[in-house]
């Protein structure tokens, strides 16, 4: 049997595991590596992105800055937590606000110093990267519609980040990174919704606590009709190969979604919108292998972006 300070260790261990979300950082990496193979660096041989030394340095960096990023908001949001999350927020309470502060910090030095080792300027990104994850935490996400665009962009960032290192800039790279920030502006809202009383109570300026849930549902209409562009254009005009389908699936959904929508007024109706945009999010990541099948099989592009 184990004894009652392993087991103390291993609740710490989960709680910090809760925490950092730790169920999403792999989930972000393969994110980053199937866009460089299938987005980002259309011209290079997957193995050759998939060894280097610098991308790997780029997307352990990227999910250890957004491991503190969790642990900063964690840290600010722990009060409104106790509302909207009372179960998670006291897992996360076994680990002292002390202790999350020690490890951001212990964590953005990592990140500091490996940064140097692909360059100067992926030391300056990832150091603004830091500050506007904490400046979010601490200021925006209290201000109406600021913090539902800050949040968005900041889960999008990390791909710039790719982007800059292979300085491709093909137009439909921005209609994918349009599509997935309407998908993650509109999973904000829908947070706001979900966790609107201890939005209230901790006086965050959400739409849904401002002006109304009907209000923020006709925004958020507006928003799922607006993903249409992008889709029109990865569709239509860009080379996407397979992933179309998904595209068109995702049209599909959302539309499912809208229903939904409309329909819901409790907090469990919401969560199921969330987890519906978020299930969105994570097969897209997996769906990135549809553009080009075939380099899973000859180990580069057959298909000209």
């Amino acid at each position: 049997m184990l004894s009652r300070k392993t087991k103390h260790l291993l609740l710490k261990i989960v709680s910090m595991f809760s925490v950092v979300r730790g169920y999403n950082i792999p989930v972000i990496a393969l994110a980053q590596y199937l866009s460089a193979i299938f987005i980002l660096a259309p011209n290079k041989r997957a193995l050759d992105v998939l060894l280097d030394f610098n991308l790997f340095v780029i997307v352990i960096v990227s999910t250890l800055t957004i491991a503190s990023g969790y642990i900063i908001n964690n840290f600010y949001d722990s009060k409104k937590d106790l509302i909207n999350r009372p179960n998670k927020s006291q897992l996360d309470r076994l680990v002292s606000q002390k202790t999350k502060l020690q490890v951001y910090f212990s964590v953005n030095f990592i990140v500091f110093i490996l940064a140097f080792f692909v360059s100067f300027r992926a030391v300056l990104f990832f150091s603004t990267y830091i500050f506007l994850i904490w400046f979010y935490s601490h200021k925006l996400k209290k201000i109406l519609v600021v913090g539902n665009l800050t949040a968005s962009f900041l889960a999008v960032l990390p791909f710039f980040a790719i982007l800059l290192y292979y300085k491709n800039l093909y137009p439909q790279i921005f209609a994918h990174a349009t599509f997935l920030f309407l998908l993650l502006l509109i999973r904000e809202m829908i947070k706001d919704l979900e966790n609107i009383k201890g939005d209230i109570a901790n006086d965050y300026q959400t739409i849904p606590a401002v002006f109304g849930e009907s209000y923020s549902k006709r925004i958020i209409t507006l928003l799922t009709v607006s993903t249409i562009v992008p889709v029109y254009y990865l569709v239509d005009i860009f080379e996407v190969g397979y992933m179309d389908i998904y595209f068109y699936v995702s049209l599909i959904v959302l539309i499912f979604f809208l229903q939904k929508l409309w329909k819901s007024e409790t907090k469990v109706d919401y969560l199921k919108l969330h987890n519906m945009l978020k299930f969105l999010v994570v097969s897209g990541v997996f769906c990135i292998v549809l553009i080009n099948p075939e380099v899973l099989i000859h180990g580069k592009r057959l298909l000209k972006l």
